[in-house]
């Protein structure tokens, strides 16, 4: 029996979708013009007094500039720049010129659209799904994004990269950096080895400092990359370098930083013990690892370490020598603020970050030249560089910097007190 009071749409789809956007879209460009009339309000103000010659004021309203559509997350939305006239007085003095900072000459997509490709790029759609994979969202033919826009977009990144590579870290300090080799598939090469490098500002805050190609990850390219961020600024270098246990990287920044602390990484110390060792005792020797750095202080992390070595020195010497060799490195965040701890015992935060590139290359199996890589792969750390975690008790940085010696994660004078 049909129940009378049920409303039933013919094609629910299609009216509540074209309905909601057109109606955002609307209540955008309305916005949107608002504010570019606010700010050339403000704009005029500011040379309300000048006059001309004749004195007539100097600083006019003059109208719009031709109408352009600007790509969204919600489409397209049209509109008009206001613009100014400058009655220049005969004074030789410089003509007054209006910039929006909303909307600035040539954008033709907002920020986050800009974000969302390089995005989808690593996320496995290709230059030619663009156009259908972004119609749902913005617009039919998504216009402005077909292959070749892409295309000359990666160019853009290119010009891009190198830019960034040449940028100025004369005014740049770093307490903390994170290093690693991340090895991705390339075209008709051996896997691409990228150089990266994390480090956390005075502030507390993650910053990209580095991420260059590598031939594997030797010690003349980690060399280069460290001499390079040296001249173009970084003299002092870090308080404290977390790695993995690439001789090559410990053996470039014993030459280029050779006061900076080192810590190698426990998740790569780990898994590089348990391969050492059978499967079925794996889970019982990872509880002992995780002991050792969960300790609440060195002596009691020691006492964990020589625990481990007496269980399984007897029958797995290979997996406790891996182990032995880098013990003072293992545990060097002991003196360091306890803070941090959970920051510095391992490459976290170049791990995570990078998962996304490798599996994208790793899906796609030589569809990537070492250029594309790289590219790729500093838009999406730009991407995801302001959702990076700051540390914790940023404030305890300062005072690493300065040279507080800390025991046990505690500064040493309030363990005196």
């Amino acid at each position: 029996m049909k129940n009378d009071n049920v409303f039933e749409l013919k094609n629910p789809e299609s009216i509540g979708h074209d309905l909601i956007t057109g109606i955002l879209r609307k209540g955008a460009k309305q916005l949107l013009a608002q504010a570019l009339e606010a700010e050339i309000n403000e704009f005029l103000i500011k040379f309300d007094g000048l006059k001309d010659n004749q004195g007539r004021k100097r600083v006019t309203r003059n109208g719009y500039l031709p109408e352009r559509e600007i790509q969204t997350g919600i489409g397209q939305i049209p509109v008009k720049a206001p613009r100014i006239r400058d009655r220049k007085a005969n004074n030789g003095s410089e003509r007054i010129r209006f910039q929006s900072s909303i909307l600035p000459p040539y954008l033709r997509r907002s920020k986050s659209m800009e974000e969302l490709i390089p995005w989808l790029y690593l996320k496995g759609v290709s230059t030619g799904d663009f156009t259908q994979a972004l119609s749902a969202l913005v617009g039919k033919d998504a216009p402005g994004l077909s292959s070749a826009t892409v295309s000359r977009l990666k160019s853009i990144w290119q010009d891009d990269y190198e830019k960034w590579q040449r940028r100025d870290l004369s005014n740049k300090r770093y307490a903390y950096i994170w290093a690693d080799g991340i090895y991705c598939n390339v075209r008709m090469e051996e896997r691409q080895c990228l150089l990266v490098i994390i480090g956390a500002t005075e502030y507390g805050k993650k910053e990209l400092i580095a991420l260059e190609a590598g031939f594997r990850e030797s010690e003349l390219s980690w060399t280069q990359l460290l001499l390079n961020l040296k001249h173009r600024g970084l003299e002092k270098g870090p308080d404290l370098a977390v790695g993995d246990g690439a001789l090559g990287f410990w053996k470039a920044l014993s030459k280029v930083y050779d006061k900076t602390s080192w810590q190698r990484c426990w998740v790569h110390k780990t898994a590089n013990v348990l391969n050492k060792l059978p499967k079925s005792i794996q889970p019982k020797a990872k509880e002992k690892l995780h002991e050792i750095w969960m300790a609440s202080e060195r002596k009691e992390a020691e006492r964990h370490f020589d625990e481990f070595i007496q269980i399984y020195d007897a029958k797995y010497p290979k997996a406790v020598d891996c182990l032995k060799k880098d013990r003072d490195a293992l545990l060097t965040f002991y003196d360091f603020p306890a803070e941090h701890w959970r920051h510095i015992r391992t490459t976290n935060p170049i791990e995570s970050t990078f998962s996304t590139v490798r599996l994208r290359t790793n899906k796609v199996r030589s569809c990537f030249s070492s250029k594309t890589v790289l590219t790729m792969a500093l838009k999406l750390c730009q991407c995801a560089e302001n959702r990076w975690i700051k540390l914790h008790h940023p404030e305890k940085l300062s005072e690493v910097i300065r040279g507080v010696k800390f025991v046990n994660g505690i500064e040493e004078k309030r363990i005196a007190a």
